[in-house]
């Protein structure tokens, strides 16, 4: 048995459905423990292009087990709809292969309008969020006024009279600001018919996935966004609003930080970032450069990517919070046709050298990104699938990056297939 936690080092968007599909193949378990339907992860399988939401990556392969944990707040009709998504492609999804949690927080209709609102106040201070209700719903959880799934299920006379009042609250708030109020009648009927939908899968998945270790099950932690938008360790404020680095996956499935085996860390061999906020190597030439190849789009907006060079600083940080044993470094071709690759290696801020970046996001907007630059390797690289056919100054890429962060690159992407993943 081996437990597996998979993390973005980088904003998100680093690839890592793709990685944890693959590890999939030799994994029972595959957990979802954080973050909302404000995430995306894109897996190319058998040709057929799958962008999942809330439930984890190994729906996609038969016999394994999924689970959407307590850390995960789920917006019920968005994963209704992302079950009869996948049902449309051949794909149904069953109570034996997909478990909720019943602590798992609800996103409700007055969370996404309360999340429309609070970005609209900010005026040029906007986060970038997707306005899917993600922030106020943590926001609820932590003022103790949230709905949790056994709310709703459980006792659906005591939900309501909850919702009444909750909704009335927030259609105070609504009112003044001059935006349309919400019928708390509708919302309830809505979700209480979600509800017989949701029942069977619902349960006590701490409980579950204990047993499943007990049985000697192997489970592979899925990470939603990236390590730089985590509440704690990202560039505060521009962040989402849960734990996305490794200790996350643990409070948010119940399973202990003992119980795990191994970090993975997945990371682009560049840097891309949805969303306001720092971005110290961001370049708009490799930007346009990308998008008019088609690339770099996100997977839940569909907005630009801003794009830039790889950021060995970031990295440095995210394996050390993290405690990355390997990474996955994906998008490797996106570098192809290169003659020179810069790299950042460090910061100056005010005349003085960082190597870790700065927990203040006004600093974060000053430092200066120091390059060096290595050769590239000007090959198509998309069809190899050995490491030892690797150009050679792809390769010096991959050992300088292992140099200066301390983690084994144990894979490296290629192209977007499912077997366009070089094993190290």
């Amino acid at each position: 048995m081996s437990n597996t936690i998979v993390i973005g080092a980088q904003w998100g968007d680093e690839g890592k459905g793709k990685i944890v599909d693959w590890l999939t193949e030799s994994s029972d378990v595959v957990v979802r423990a954080q973050g909302g339907n404000n995430a995306g992860h894109t897996v190319i399988s058998d040709g057929k292009e799958y962008i999942l939401h809330l439930i984890p990556s190994g729906i996609l392969w038969p016999g394994k087990l999924c689970v959407i944990g307590n850390g995960v707040v789920m917006d019920p009709e968005a994963l209704l709809g992302e079950i009869d998504g996948l049902a449309e492609k051949g794909i149904n999804v069953t109570p034996e292969q997909l478990r909720i949690s019943d602590r798992a927080h609800l996103v409700m209709p007055y969370h996404r309008e309360m999340d429309a609102y609070r970005e609209a106040s900010r005026g040029s201070g906007k986060i970038g969020t997707t306005k899917r209700g993600i922030g106020p719903t943590y926001g609820d959880k932590v003022d103790r006024v949230g709905f949790r799934l056994h709310d709703l299920v459980g006792d659906p006379v005591a939900f309501s009279e909850r919702l009444y009042e909750r909704v009335s609250s927030c259609n105070t708030l609504f009112e003044s600001a001059g935006m349309e109020t919400l019928d708390a009648e509708k919302i309830g009927k809505a979700l209480l018919e979600a509800s017989e939908r949701l029942k069977p899968f619902v349960g006590d998945t701490v409980a579950e996935l204990h047993e499943q270790m007990k049985a000697g099950k192997s489970m592979l932690f899925e990470g939603a966004q990236g390590t730089y938008l985590d509440i704690d360790q990202g560039t505060y404020p521009f962040v989402t609003s849960s734990n996305t680095t490794s200790g996350g996956a643990c409070t948010g499935s119940g399973v202990p930080p003992h119980r795990i085996d191994k970090v993975v860390g997945v990371a682009k061999a560049y840097t891309t970032r949805v969303g306001a906020g720092p971005f110290p190597t961001q370049n708009d030439e490799l930007a346009q450069r990308f998008h008019g190849m088609g690339r770099e789009f996100g997977a839940t907006t569909g907005r630009k990517r801003r794009c830039g060079w790889l950021d060995l600083v970031l990295l440095r940080y995210a394996t050390m919070v993290n405690g990355f044993d390997d990474l996955a470094i994906t998008i490797m071709d996106g570098l192809d046709e290169f003659a020179e690759i810069p790299i950042c290696t460090h910061y100056e801020l005010n005349g003085k050298r960082l190597d870790l970046p700065p927990a203040s996001a006004l600093e974060f907007d000053l430092v200066k990104p120091v390059y060096e630059t290595l050769p590239g390797w000007q090959t198509d690289t998309t069809g190899i699938r050995k490491y030892e056919d690797l150009p050679d100054n792809a390769k010096a890429y991959i050992d300088r990056i292992e140099k200066e962060t301390g983690a084994n690159v144990s894979m490296v992407g290629i192209g977007p297939a499912r077997d366009q993943t070089i094993m190290r």
